[in-house]
């Protein structure tokens, strides 16, 4: 099983370095830290009073590694679910914010557990994942994955801009759709001629 800073360093590697897409809502982001994030932890790295472009510019590599750990693994209680599935569940919030929560939760609700889609890991999230991963063992890590890839294909559904992120220009997987897939086992990874047809309507 990986560390905590061995999963850190392979989020950092998915993520790369400064970008400041118009397309993508999280606005200038280094090292997959973006601006809001910044912001809300008061991170005014050039010391102007004000947290701008030119402060995410300057996020190294290493703080950026310390803020995935403690704001987007151990504030959110990631490190309170089955060991086997934080790597995923980590990755993809930092990827997705509380986003990466509710979509767990959903899982949890289709194998017909009674839990609230709130986005938050408490008592009742941790104990009825224990109990999910106890039935199926074999099968949850995968399924959050499969959800993982079917929210970024219903993401690009829904939002032309973004779908890019999911379908390189040639019509092959994207960048979220090989992420969420570093996650599933082999067996349930999309063909490319599955994945075609999966995005044909978006033109």
């Amino acid at each position: 099983m990986q560390t905590i800073q061995e999963i850190t360093n392979d989020i950092l590697r998915s993520e790369g370095g400064y970008v400041n897409d118009p397309d993508d809502p999280g606005g200038a982001t280094n090292h997959g830290v973006t601006i809001h994030t910044m912001r809300r932890l008061g991170l005014d790295l050039t010391g102007d009073g004000q947290v701008t472009a030119a402060d995410v510019k300057q996020l190294s590599r290493a703080q950026a590694g310390d803020i995935f750990i403690d704001h987007y693994y151990r504030a959110p209680r990631i490190n309170a679910l089955p060991e086997p599935l934080q790597a995923s569940v980590f990755d993809m919030y930092v990827n997705a914010g509380s986003n990466a929560v509710k979509i767990l939760q959903g899982l949890l609700s289709d194998m017909g557990h009674d839990i609230k889609r709130d986005g938050k890991i408490g008592p009742q999230t941790v104990r009825v994942c224990f109990a999910a991963f106890e039935e199926a063992e074999d099968y949850l890590v995968d399924a959050y994955g499969i959800a993982r890839r079917n929210y970024y294909y219903a993401i690009g559904d829904r939002r032309p801009a973004s779908r890019k992120y999911a379908r390189r220009r040639d019509g092959g997987k994207g960048g979220w759709i090989t992420r969420a897939e570093r996650f599933i086992s082999p067996d349930y990874h999309l063909t490319a001629s599955q994945h075609r047809e999966r995005t044909a309507s978006w033109g």
